[in-house]
């Protein structure tokens, strides 16, 4: 079954909306001095390009995907940046409860994405 540009686009999109989402609610954890005020500012900036990705690629996606889908798209690659973002650029490590953790919630994109 050949996969449609238009189809995966709002993926991409998605995956790049996470980097920003990511950055703008945990990106500041590795700044705690800066005023907390400062931080919501910024983070409210970054996230700004975030919904510039994630309002469209849903609004494209949803020809593709129902919302339920969609939603589960997101979470899944909301769980590979973040996983990601943590190890490499807040330094914490993960470990195998995480990995277990994580791989239930991608068993249940499982479910969503199977027709019984």
């Amino acid at each position: 079954m050949p996969v449609s540009l238009s189809a995966v686009l709002p993926i991409a999109m998605l995956m790049a909306s996470n980097v920003f989402m990511t950055f703008a609610w945990y990106g500041h954890l590795k700044y705690k001095s800066t005023a907390l005020a400062l931080a919501v500012v910024v983070s409210w900036g970054i996230a700004f390009f975030e919904y510039c990705l994630a309002v469209p690629a849903n609004r494209i996606g949803s020809e593709f995907y129902t919302t339920a889908q969609l939603k589960t798209i997101q979470e899944v690659i909301t769980l590979v940046v973040f996983a990601g973002f943590s190890v490499l650029y807040l330094k914490e490590p993960l470990g195998w409860n995480h990995a277990v953790g994580f791989a239930f919630i991608i068993a249940g994109a499982y479910f969503i994405f199977h027709k019984f």
